[in-house]
């Protein structure tokens, strides 16, 4: 079937970014798929009525009707976009992979890593825990809102046309495989082999008579007066749970204290309990390293709770609950305000999944599913503990360096070193810093110097996830009391960050900071910190420019790209940015700087197109792209061309990645790989060939319709020729690792990249390089 060039919504008159932005997020990207959207659908979108749903629709089918063959901006001149494009539908649902199920693969992958005898062995427990804690995520937003369209009656999801019906029905098979496959992992390999080490889960019937008196002891003092179980009748409900608890129902037989019979309670285990126990040595008998879980103790006393009554049996449980918040932006008078009143009742969500012990009768099993208004598909039933990622805590009670990832000190230039004047540094060159490997405290460093120099006159910086305790934060309070001018933008709605945020935004403004929460409608994505330093008769701009978060937790822990520079062309650009987030205006045109959701996603359709046209034209073409998620179908189609056409494309993509690689005649040069290791690889890059003259650009956004329409993101040109060949070179190391490379595909399933005969891993060479 021959394709017709998609015409992108822009084109309708009257479609301004910002609706664009929202039919993207719902699955609407171009003019024909507007004219066929269902009026009913359209309507259901916060901030569309239907007299303006009926509008676009009437605006895009006449767009039809008058023009068969209109070009998007994206197309090959001649029509077809390179060899055979004439004769492909790219409208098609099978050229995607759905991105739901993708990021199923994806926990999949990071599971594997707990089944690998090459990792170290608590190292191996720790990707079995965040296996566990992606799925819990998964399930609080993706599969929450899947159901929540489903509700709605939904026909589709762009771009592989699945229903979310279909998709869920997927999801429930795969999960249902992924979990047992979890409990697999946990009970099969990596428990047993902790027992060899030393290191015991202990289950009741493996307690010694004096474990089993310290335990009872434990539970009498440090339990009893805690734990409130609720005897179930009509003056006590089945009672609200709390969203990813550990809960217990109890079967009971016999008589109440009011002479009443009764047959379930309810216990729910406070979240303050710990849920790992550790043995005191003198009750150790096998090594210094004996665990027994919370559940496990309440089980063996539980009757101490219910005098006079029998207690049958109790068996755990928990619920995952929809955990996104939704918010009227229209509404909003203060997002800050806003926001506060929904975290209140993010605990308490529409009831996504129901886990229960294995052995918990049907009758019982039932009786939950109907509290929660559950099917049976949404059931999922374990051997062991329900929320394996608490296995975690573990990790950091064990001494044994042996067991865990080497040590490691970061390393980093030498003119960026405590007491070096960095501006000074920064004047003479850019300097890229790759984390881990290289440290973070420059960053750090940075705004304490700031802070301090009577020259520099104002900070300003975007924040989306700082973490506890942060220095940056300390930094730019420092800064504030020194008199500086210091203007910060906090994101209020960085996922599952939100109370910390607000509590960081108010810690901010009460020390004099200037605090603004970003534009209402799109997150503030853009990892920019920039510096107004007067020297002589002029102001200097300073910028730094990042692919992550200004946290020092996760810098020590994901793989991301940083720029310090003093280039004043760059730093003017990122002024501009600033201005635009706090006064609202128009940014107007930038030198260098590519920002969602206005120049981003464009530019990078054109620097395919260019790199398509090199090709058709027999020069030098190649791209390599590495991300965390690829999804946006526009810039997929591109590099479906750009494959059409002869461009050898490598994709580096972590998690999600809807492309499908290896399609005869249409992706057969795409390679789509993902790096699964001790860091979580998490910069984003783009490389383009340019016929011999590379262009290498690092930046905040993935390649999601998210980033390029409903966030502000922050795109930076790597221009001094060194540090762009270094990182061009640091991306030929991920493309050469065997060893924790896994390689999509065309049915959307991943394999482990073959070995070679000296197995090479990409993170490992990085740490040796900046070791030496």
């Amino acid at each position: 079937m021959a394709s017709k060039a998609l015409t992108t919504t822009r084109h309708i008159k009257g479609v301004g970014k910002t609706t664009r932005g929202i039919l993207a997020e719902h699955g609407i990207f171009s003019v024909e798929e507007l004219a066929n959207a269902d009026l009913d659908q359209l309507v259901k979108i916060p901030g569309f009525g239907k007299s303006k749903a009926m509008r676009m629709i009437r605006a895009a089918r006449y767009m039809i009707g008058e023009s068969q063959q209109v070009e998007h901006a994206g197309q090959h001149p001649n029509g077809d976009g390179g060899k055979d494009a004439g004769t492909v539908d790219f409208s098609d649902g099978r050229l995607y992979i759905n991105q739901e199920l993708s990021l199923l693969e994806f926990n999949r992958r990071v599971l594997e890593q707990a089944k690998d005898g090459r990792t170290p062995l608590l190292e191996r427990l720790n990707f079995l825990c965040i296996s566990c804690s992606n799925l819990d995520e998964f399930f609080e937003v993706r599969a929450a809102g899947l159901i929540q369209r489903a509700e709605l009656g939904a026909t589709r999801t762009a771009p592989d046309h699945l229903t979310p019906q279909e998709t869920l029905a997927v999801i429930c098979e795969r999960a249902h495989e992924l979990v047992a496959d979890q409990y697999r992992v946990l009970n099969t390999i990596v428990l047993p082999e902790l027992e060899a080490e030393g290191i015991r889960f202990l289950r009741r019937c493996q307690w010694s008579d004096s474990q089993q008196a310290w335990l009872k002891s434990y539970f009498s003092e440090q339990l009893l007066p805690i734990l409130s179980p609720i005897g179930l009748d009509p003056a006590h409900p089945f009672p609200r749970i709390l969203n990813k608890s550990l809960n217990f129902i109890i079967s009971l037989s016999g008589k109440d204290a009011f002479g009443r019979e009764i047959d379930l309670a309810i216990l729910q285990a406070p979240r303050s309990l710990p849920r790992i126990i550790r043995l005191p040595p003198q009750e150790t008998d096998s090594g210094p390293h004996d665990f027994v879980f919370l559940s496990s103790i309440i089980h063996a006393f539980v009757d101490e709770l219910f005098h006079g009554v029998k207690v049958k049996d109790l068996y755990q449980f928990r619920v995952t609950r929809n955990s996104e918040m939704y918010l009227d932006e229209e509404e909003i008078d203060d997002l800050l305000r806003a926001l506060e009143g929904e975290l209140s009742s993010r605990n308490y969500g529409d009831e996504v999944r129901l886990e229960v012990d294995d052995n918990c009768p049907e009758p019982i099993v039932d009786y939950l599913l109907s509290q929660f208004a559950l099917g049976g598909d949404r059931l999922y039933r374990v051997d062991g503990p329900v929320n394996l990622s608490r296995l975690r805590e573990v990790y950091d009670l064990i001494d044994r360096p042996d067991l865990k990832y080497p040590p490691f000190v970061p390393g980093g230039p030498a003119e960026l070193a405590g007491g070096h004047d960095l501006f000074e540094a920064l004047r003479k060159r850019d300097i890229l810093l790759h984390h881990p490997y290289e440290s973070f405290a420059p960053i750090i460093e940075l705004i304490r110097q700031a802070g301090n120099d009577p020259q520099v006159v104002a900070i300003k910086q975007t924040l989306y996830r700082t973490g506890a305790n942060s220095p940056v934060v300390d930094a730019l309070l420092r800064a504030a009391k020194a008199g500086k001018e210091v203007t910060v933008v906090v994101e209020l709605r960085a996922r599952f960050d939100e109370k910390a945020n607000i509590s960081l935004a108010t810690r901010l403004q009460e020390a004099g900071v200037q605090v603004v929460y970003g534009i209402v409608g799109y997150k503030t994505h853009g990892k920019m910190l920039l510096i107004l330093r007067r020297e002589g008769r002029h102001l200097r701009y300073y910028t730094h420019l990042g692919t992550g978060n200004y946290h020092l937790s996760t810098a020590r822990l994901y793989t991301d790209y940083g720029l310090l520079s003093a280039d004043q062309e760059l730093g003017e650009d990122v002024r501009k940015v600033f201005v635009q987030l706090t006064s609202l205006g128009k940014v107007g045109k930038l030198h260098k700087l590519l920002q969602a959701p206005f120049t981003l996603h464009q530019t990078l359709l054109k620097k395919i197109q260019r790199e398509t046209d090199h090709a058709l034209a027999g020069k030098p073409a190649r791209i390599i792209v590495k991300v965390n998620a690829v999804a946006e179908p526009l810039l997929i189609q591109a590099l479906y061309r750009a494959s059409m056409a002869g461009v050898k494309t490598q994709l580096i993509v972590r998690g999600i990645c809807c492309l499908r690689p290896g399609v005869p005649g249409v992706s057969e040069n795409i390679e789509v790989r993902s790096i699964i290791g001790r860091f979580l690889e998490h910069s984003r890059v783009y490389c383009f060939e340019n016929d011999g003259n590379p262009e290498v650009y690092a930046a905040s956004a993935d390649f999601l319709a998210r980033n390029m329409f409903r966030r502000i993101e922050a795109c930076f040109p790597i221009v001094q020729r060194k540090l762009a060949e270094r990182i061009r070179e640091e991306l030929e190391l991920c493309l050469k690792d065997d060893t924790r490379a896994w390689l999509l595909q065309a049915d959307g399933s991943y394999v482990r990249a073959p070995s070679g005969p000296q197995p090479f891993e990409a993170q490992s060479a990085l740490l040796e390089r900046w070791k030496r």
